[in-house]
């Protein structure tokens, strides 16, 4: 490991609602602030954690919504208040990063900023702290976005994808930008993984801080009037980084990276990443999620099947779960609310979400 370094920073994006995977994540209570998988620790707990390995506690900032400071602080007591930044409103990932990167600038010219979302798996802590950490080494020396991407083990549609130009540093994995998909149909995602062109974009991304305030100033005009106060927050365009900066710059990279990922997004795709090996041969993390052999997955849950499968359940602790004759389901319970789906209908699921909001508001 390599030593500390003063000018590292790391903001965690931790504001969503995380409604895909309703009803276990709900609005006022978001996956990022559960322990989904039985780790023992939440996963905001578990991404501090990671990057406090090698980033000093004072250098560890987490973006969020205003009502979830709260549940944050009661999560991470050690991190100081001025280190949290309570977003009136959503705002997509450019609003909170550009905040995170104007404060950060004024307490250190030569910050380096690693960005990550707080509700992802990571195989393998010692791959992971090497490889973000040699990102951060590059672009304390070269101007550029440096997007952490993994090689795709399936053609998953519900992942964004980096096409790799040519190598900037192939001894060290780093290649130009050469497109940016997100969540492309099947025949796309067969297509890019078959390729061998395309990388998983896994969220993480690294940048010089000065480098990056000249680039949202100069790409995104509706910035330039309230850069550096962001004053205004709440009128601010609702816009991804990935499209309103990274595309146009012409410094953007991505390193092919060497640990396992998973995006805790869908229940399809926990289900689908449950039963396939991780990207790396690293250990798992330890989580409670478990696989029988009709690709039946449980989620820190107790189930009996019979002549079912493909099914995944999560439930709340000391239920149990007896399902005969069912195929490609989801089974999940909280808060008093139980919601059976096909696991590949997103759709239905938004729809029944829909009801129950609407039934509790009669209520």
């Amino acid at each position: 490991m390599k030593p500390l370094s003063e000018h590292s920073f790391c903001l965690i994006l931790a504001g969503g609602s995380g409604s895909r995977l309703w009803p276990a994540s709900r609005e006022n209570h978001p996956k990022q602030f559960m322990d989904f998988e039985g780790a023992g620790r939440t996963l905001i707990q578990q991404t501090y954690d990671r990057f406090a390995r090698f980033i000093l506690p004072e250098n560890i900032y987490v973006s969020t919504l205003e009502s979830y400071v709260p549940l944050l602080q009661t999560q991470l007591p050690q991190l100081p208040r001025e280190q949290i930044l309570s977003e009136p409103v959503r705002r997509g990932t450019l609003a909170p990063i550009t905040w995170a990167t104007t404060l950060i600038t004024q307490r250190d010219a030569e910050a380096c900023i690693v960005v990550t979302p707080a509700d992802q798996v990571i195989y393998g802590d010692q791959l992971f702290d090497d490889d973000i950490l040699h990102a951060l080494s590059f672009v304390a020396q070269n101007p550029g976005v440096v997007n952490m991407g993994v090689s795709p083990t399936r053609p998953e549609t519900g992942y964004g994808y980096v096409q790799m130009g040519g190598a900037l540093d192939a001894e060290q994995r780093i290649y130009h930008v050469k497109t940016f998909t997100e969540k492309p149909g099947p025949d796309f995602a067969q297509l890019f993984m078959d390729s061998g062109e395309f990388l998983w974009n896994t969220g993480l991304f690294v940048f010089g801080a000065h480098y990056m305030l000249h680039n949202i100033i100069k790409h995104v005009p509706e910035y330039q009037d309230v850069y550096p106060s962001l004053a205004t927050y709440a009128v601010l365009p609702n816009l991804a980084m990935e499209h309103a900066v990274l595309e146009h710059t012409g410094h953007s990279y991505v390193q092919k990276c060497r640990f396992g990922w998973a995006d805790l997004g869908t229940w399809q795709g926990i289900a689908t990443d449950a039963l396939n090996t991780p990207q790396v041969n690293t250990p798992h993390p330890p989580t409670d999620v478990k696989a029988d052999g009709r690709s039946n997955v449980t989620v820190h849950s107790e189930a009996l099947f019979d002549n079912a499968e493909g099914n995944i359940v999560r439930l709340p602790s000391g239920h149990l779960a007896a399902i005969s004759g069912l195929k490609d389901f989801v089974v999940t319970e909280e808060g008093g609310v139980l919601m059976i789906c096909p696991k590949d209908d997103a759709a239905a699921m938004r729809r029944l979400q829909t009801l129950a909001h609407i039934d509790e508001l009669d209520e």
